[in-house]
């Protein structure tokens, strides 16, 4: 029977596993290795080694209703795109109100998590740690929940760049990245074009002579920014949308979106267009991007083909010389230093979790990830679903199946995601939103069913399925339920507005968005139903007599 559970990392993954814990009756123990929660989202000015790192202007992409718990809204004053600072004071309100802070042992590294001698009957695991004097500690613990992140280890490719060595200025990772402080007047090279390498790049450009924002495949890139300025994730993220990706073709929703977007700015004149498609792999979240290539600001360069003194030569045979800095965003490698090899099962280049969550070779089901995943949309949400999963396994209300039924499940899973995303060996992660979601709230038990919404509680039935899909979604029903969600997801876009309300504006008439299109059927039913009128009253014949009667006539 588990009753103890050892949490490596105080992020919004670990912060969530404990209060997982808690619902369950479980005892967690979180170990920290630095002074405060937060993981990711908890700014340092000097990056630390083996530690996620931010830069100081870092505001989310994942708009606040997107991205909070599923029984813990995000304070409705909040703006809707987070910077990092009102992310971490959300995680100390979580925190505090849950009473997480106190199962929480900072300035704690784990050394090394071990199996015990009996395992094969206890299933218990041996926890080192190291506090901050340097003193050891062996702890014994019947579970372990990993949340150490996927954004720690720095990928530094210089192999791949050849001259790099002869180099006269700095090159660096974008994991040191800070501000553009030391950018002023100089020409920069960005090498890569997700989002760290586009918001580096017109960071960077407000202040440098030249920034060069150069690519191996190109990227689509979206903005933030929906019709009548909604964030693009709620108006875009729902289920209705999710069936339609079920029903239709992928290239050509792919197509279709590809248009949109191309409508704002063409993605092929701005020298983005990539090789692939739009849904093919999560694309670049930058409202700025194309205006500081429109301003010259920004250029978009191919790959980089040499590096020679202080001259970049690129695949095209352009060179751009006295380049003073050459930043490096070409993503983070992954590592569980202090598990031992034989509990990571490989499939293919990615670590084989069942589900993304449980390793499938081991005896028991005692160790779980939490938190290492992929997908257009907030880890917050994924990572406190998958926490919910784990510790109904962990108390023994779960059954995971065998491993070789699970072994079998991973490789399907490696298969599809090779199939269906451009899977790079740096993120072999992706998954979908919401079919993700959906897929391990079955196992919890608290997947919405919008047949039984339909026939009970139609307003929210209509909701469900056309609002966002928030993690509220998830508390509406069965274990775990909270009496607040079904008010949390009627309220969402109250919360939504409520950023905007800083000056009083007198409207003539206002009609709620989703109210908009509803009232345009009905007044053009209206008018068409008022014409067939007239014209049943006025022969035909007579349609020239009327239009000359609205026509203005000239003196």
């Amino acid at each position: 029977m588990v009753r103890t559970v050892a949490v490596i990392g105080a992020g919004p993954s670990g912060l969530t596993s404990i209060k997982s814990c808690l619902e369950e009756g479980l005892e967690p123990t979180c170990f920290e290795s630095s002074d405060d929660i937060g993981g990711l989202w908890k700014f340092k000015e000097v990056s630390e080694p083996n530690r996620a790192s931010i830069y100081r202007s870092l505001t989310i992409n994942i708009s606040k209703e997107m991205m909070c718990f599923s029984d813990f809204p995000i304070p409705a004053d909040y703006p809707n795109y987070m910077h990092h600072s009102r992310i971490l004071q959300y995680f100390r309100l979580y925190a505090e109100h849950f009473k997480l802070l106190q199962h929480i042992s900072f300035q704690t590294s784990v050394r090394s998590v071990r199996q015990r001698p009996d395992f094969s009957h206890s299933g218990q695991w041996e926890v080192v740690t190291e506090n901050r004097e340097g003193q050891e500690e062996r702890h014994m613990f019947d579970s372990v929940i990993v949340c150490s992140g996927h954004y720690s280890y720095p990928h530094l490719p210089l192999k791949d760049f050849s001259g790099i060595e002869s180099f006269e200025g700095k090159y660096f990772h974008s994991w040191d990245y800070k501000g553009p402080e030391d950018l002023y007047g100089k020409r920069v090279v960005v090498i890569g074009i997700g989002n760290s390498g586009g918001d580096i790049a017109v960071e960077s450009s407000r202040v440098a002579k030249q920034v060069y924002l150069s690519t191996r495949r190109g990227a689509w890139v979206i903005r933030v920014l929906s019709d009548n300025g909604l964030p693009v994730d709620m108006k875009y993220n729902t289920r209705f949308v999710h069936i339609l990706f079920q029903l239709l073709p992928v290239n050509w929703l792919s197509w279709f979106g590809e248009k949109k977007l191309n409508a704002m700015y063409d993605h092929t004149m701005y020298a983005l267009k990539p090789k692939h498609r739009l849904f093919s792999t999560i694309p670049v979240i930058n409202d700025e991007l194309p205006n500081k290539i429109l301003t010259g600001g920004v250029m978009v360069k191919p790959n980089v083909q040499q590096i020679r003194g202080s001259s970049v030569v690129f695949e095209d045979g352009s060179v751009v010389d006295k380049v003073d800095v050459i930043v490096f965003a070409t993503g983070y490698n992954y590592d569980f230093p202090f598990l031992p090899s034989n509990v990571m099962h490989k499939s293919g280049h990615r670590v084989g979790l069942y589900k993304h969550v449980f390793p499938p070779t081991l005896e028991h089901p005692t160790m779980a990830v939490v938190g290492f995943i992929h997908a257009l949309g907030a880890i917050m949400p994924q990572a406190e679903m998958q926490s919910r999963w784990v510790t109904r396994v962990f108390k023994g209300h779960k059954k995971l199946p065998s491993n070789q039924a699970m072994l079998k499940a991973v490789e399907y899973d490696t298969k599809d995601m090779d199939k269906n995303y451009i899977v790079s060996k740096l993120v072999p992660l992706q998954v979908d939103f919401v079919s993700y979601m959906d897929d391990i709230a079955g196992e919890v038990g608290v997947r919405p069913s919008l047949a039984w919404l339909f026939f009970t509680d139609y307003p929210l039935f209509k909701r469900v399925l056309w609002g966002p899909v928030t993690a509220y979604q998830y508390r509406i029903t069965g274990p775990g339920k909270w009496s607040g969600a079904r008010q949390a997801i009627f309220t969402q876009f109250e919360r939504m507005f409520q950023p905007f309300k800083t000056r009083q504006v007198t409207y003539l008439l206002y009609i709620h968005t989703e109210d908009a299109s509803k009232i345009f059927l009905s007044l053009t039913a209206m008018v068409g139903g008022a014409a067939a009128y007239y014209f049943h009253l006025q022969p035909p014949s007579s349609l020239t007599y009327l239009l000359s009667k609205l026509t203005p006539q000239r003196a």
